[in-house]
């Protein structure tokens, strides 16, 4: 099953589910429920904390959930923040996950010393719903901005270009 977040990150060979976590896992677990998957494959952009560079394209299998607060001092969780479903996660890129995209490049360096060199807002809780469900999965990305000040110019900017590069890069890799 290839799945995508939706809304103007659509691919004509891949199911929306939503945009951020809560919609996602909702929509996704619905679909799986109803028709059970082999494997799960999320395709979708995201933000580099700044080793990745512009329209590099990276496949993974490992998430995390974490707060810019975190790093800050500012919050704590009890819960489990990194999922993967990788044979060996020091070998994975990590995508970290949140209903927020971070735009303050300071904070950028906390999440590369945790070796987590992008977000995307929806990767966490498919991996979520894989492991819920006993899914394989894993998801491509490609890197649409930066993650700073400008993050959001640049991902407007950048998106058309980024899908159709993805939708290539698919071609190719079937």
């Amino acid at each position: 099953m290839i799945i995508c977040a939706g809304d103007n990150e659509q691919f004509s060979f891949a199911t929306p589910i939503g945009i951020g976590m809560v919609n996602s896992s909702i929509h996704l677990t619905k679909l799986c429920l109803f028709n059970p998957p082999e494997f799960i494959l999320f395709m979708g952009t995201a933000g580099s904390y700044g080793n990745l560079k512009l329209f590099d394209i990276v496949e993974s299998k490992s998430s995390s959930n974490i707060e810019n607060s975190f790093f800050t001092h500012k919050s704590y969780t009890p819960l489990d923040n990194i999922i993967s479903t990788a044979n060996d996660i020091s070998k994975d890129i990590i995508v970290n996950s949140s209903n927020y995209i971070t735009t303050d490049e300071k904070i950028s360096k906390y999440y590369l010393n945790q070796n987590i060199q992008l977000e995307n807002m929806e990767f966490f809780a498919v991996l979520k719903v894989a492991e819920m469900l006993d899914i394989p999965a894993g998801g491509i990305f490609i890197i649409t901005n930066y993650c700073n000040q400008n993050a959001h110019k640049d991902f407007l900017s950048n998106q058309k270009k980024a899908m159709n590069k993805l939708t290539d890069y698919m071609k190719n890799r079937v």
